[in-house]
This record gives C-alpha cells, structure tokens and sequence, in this order.
C-alpha cells in the first residue's frame, strides 16, 4: 500500500508548515520513491508507495474494536526525515496504534479504504476469540469474616 502524506502551509510565525496523512493507496506499486502527485500555493501531497500491513494473530483485538467502529480507520505511524515526513508504518490495530503513542511516534489515523475493511473484517471472522473476563476478588476481601 502507499499513504498519501499531505504538506500544508502556514501562515504562522511558530510553524511554517504541517504534515498530515490523509488517505492510504491499496494500488500504490510495490516498492517506489516517494513522489510529489498534487501541488498548489497551499499545499503539496507526496505519495509514499511500498508500505506492508501485516495481521497478527495477537493483535486480533485491536482489529476488532477497530473494524467495529462507525468509521474504521488505518493507523499511520510517521516521522520527519530531513525536511519531509515519511510514513514507516501502518496498521488496522487500535492496541498497537496505542503502544506507538505511548511511545512518543506520531500516529494519524486515515479512513480505511473498503477493500482493506473486508480483508480485516474477515481476519477478525477466522481469529478473534474474545476472553472471558475473570473478576479478580482484592486481597483485602480474602479471609474476611462476616459473622464477627
């Protein structure tokens, strides 16, 4: 897949500009340059094609509080390299969008395309099982009296 990274000018003296992810290329090619695909006097959007979304038996959750929500998105991890944003990663996992945050990376989310939300939605079908919850009685319970 490609992320579609867009570059809008500002006019403010703190920032001159702002990097936002707006869209992911389910046909973007394979392995590319990123290339500059749409320019005006406010804006620039760079296609950065190459980028593997991977499913993980153990992120099976994350994908289905994803893929149950009103509007399921596709997480973009970015950096700034150099004077440009680059996208490093992408997933369908609210957990691992979360641990990226936790972590200090920036994480955008962008609308998932419908062919990508079947083929989630399909792996959520054939390996999400959700677990039991187990209330877990406080130590301060255990060993009480209740007859004294």
């Amino acid at each position: 897949m490609g992320v579609v990274m867009e570059r809008r000018i500002l006019a403010n003296r703190w920032q001159t500009e702002q990097w936002v992810p707006i869209a992911v290329d389910t046909d973007a090619a394979e392995s590319a340059p990123p290339q500059l695909i749409y320019k005006d006097m406010s804006c620039e959007r760079w296609l950065h094609p190459g980028l593997e979304m991977r499913l993980y038996r153990d992120e099976a959750e994350g994908y289905f509080l994803n893929c149950s929500t009103a509007q399921p998105v596709v997480f973009v991890s970015w950096r700034m390299e150099e004077d440009r944003a680059r996208p490093w990663l992408i997933t369908a996992s609210y957990n691992e969008a979360s641990r990226l945050l936790d972590a200090g990376e920036q994480v955008e989310g962008v609308p998932m395309p419908e062919p990508v939300l079947r083929d989630v939605s399909a792996y959520v079908q054939l390996h999400y099982r959700p677990q039991p919850k187990k209330r877990i009685r406080p130590p301060s319970f255990r060993g009480a009296r209740r007859d004294e």
